[in-house]
């Protein structure tokens, strides 16, 4: 754990470890152990200011889950904070336990390695998490989709990361296997099963929100309202900062590290980014990055990076992922007749399109930076 510095004009950038936003190729190993489940408690009286200790700005920070967990606190009681943030970190390695597909003893491993020949007994967060990914399957049109877990080791965007391309033949062959509509749910029974041999999921996509939101629940139980919990793209906003409201800046897909295009303040929601930046190979002139587009399993070309606003980190990290595969013409549509949605696209021409219900409140700094 570590004490993370104030970033600048007191704005936090989001999107700055993009995977946090996996949902494609496959999320990234971790070392860290299984932490047992703990039941979330009831919720804590407000801690009460000290007298002579003024209420300020507490950064702290540990990685979990292949990026870097930052909690963000208003607060007159440091060690306090510093104690849910622990809280915080071990519910990540918690979530991680259970759905990472690298650990071999983790329930998702377990689904994986029964593809095709019988069902895996699961309990009913994760069961109730499937559920949730394959009804987005559907709802985004296949956009979404946790099967796309079985172009693990063919595209290499994690770890192994090497700067080679698979042949198109390969590509072809594993999309074979790529169906959420081939994930079983058997609720009577609480198991999951995969339809083929071969099919893998991942749920990249939705472990890091999940994680989020099990974490502002917890922060909640113990008093605080005042916090902002990031891991990597995703970040939830509760509360303000004293008589100001937080501020959140969306990254620009081409420039620095630290570069945001537009800025917001944002008071209990969550911002979710997804983008091609964090995680790719350039190649003759062509990025390659690990949003793969279920449908042809290759880097989905239609968007630069999709910032999602909603209500909760599951929803919004979802829908991120789902809109930048879609892209602004089909993904627009959607967000428009979805009220918990809102949206910030850049698209593959580097041009901004901004969601109804941000015009007004989305303040564009500068536009893109322009590049491959």
């Amino acid at each position: 754990m570590f004490l993370r510095r104030t970033l600048s004009a007191g704005t936090f950038f989001l999107g700055l470890t993009c995977s946090a936003c996996t949902s494609s190729a496959e999320e990234q190993p971790t070392s860290d152990k299984p932490v047992a489940a703990a039941p979330i408690a009831k919720p804590a009286p407000t801690p009460q200011p000290s007298p002579n200790t003024p209420a300020k700005v507490v950064h702290v920070g540990d990685k979990v889950m292949g990026t870097v967990v930052d909690i963000t606190m208003w607060t007159d009681d440091e060690p306090g904070a510093q104690a849910a943030a622990k809280a915080v970190f071990d519910e990540f390695r918690r979530v991680d336990a259970l759905m990472s597909s690298w650990l071999p003893d983790s329930a998702v491993a377990q689904i994986n390695n029964a593809a095709g020949r019988s069902g895996v007994v699961v309990g009913d967060e994760l069961m109730e998490l499937i559920g949730t990914a394959l009804t987005a399957g559907k709802e985004s049109l296949g956009a979404f989709d946790i099967t796309v877990g079985a172009f693990r080791g063919l595209w290499k965007f994690d770890q192994d990361i090497d700067g080679t391309i698979p042949k198109k033949s390969d590509v072809i062959a594993r999309t074979k296997l790529v169906s959420y509509k081939n994930v079983r749910l058997t609720p009577k029974k609480r198991t999951v099963k995969l339809a083929r041999k071969g099919m893998r999921i991942t749920l990249g996509g939705i472990a890091k929100g999940h994680a989020v939101d099990q974490s502002v629940a917890i922060l909640r139980a113990k008093g605080y309202s005042d916090f902002i919990v990031q891991s990597g793209g995703d970040l939830f906003v509760s509360g303000t900062r004293g008589d100001r409201k937080w501020r959140v800046g969306i990254r620009d897909p081409r420039g620095s590290r630290d570069a945001t295009f537009a800025v917001a303040e944002v008071a209990n929601r969550t911002f979710s980014t997804s983008g091609d930046y964090e995680r790719f190979v350039i190649k003759d002139g062509v990025r390659y990055h690990h949003l793969l587009d279920p449908a042809t399993g290759r880097p989905s070309t239609r968007s630069r990076s999709v910032t999602v606003l909603a209500p909760n980190a599951l929803t919004a990290d979802i829908w991120s992922t789902a809109l930048f595969v879609l892209g602004h013409e089909r993904g627009m549509k959607i967000v428009e007749t979805r009220a918990e949605l809102d949206a910030v696209f850049v698209d593959k021409d580097n041009h901004v399109h901004i969601s109804s219900g941000l015009q007004g409140t989305l303040r564009v700094l500068k536009e893109p930076t322009p590049g491959i």
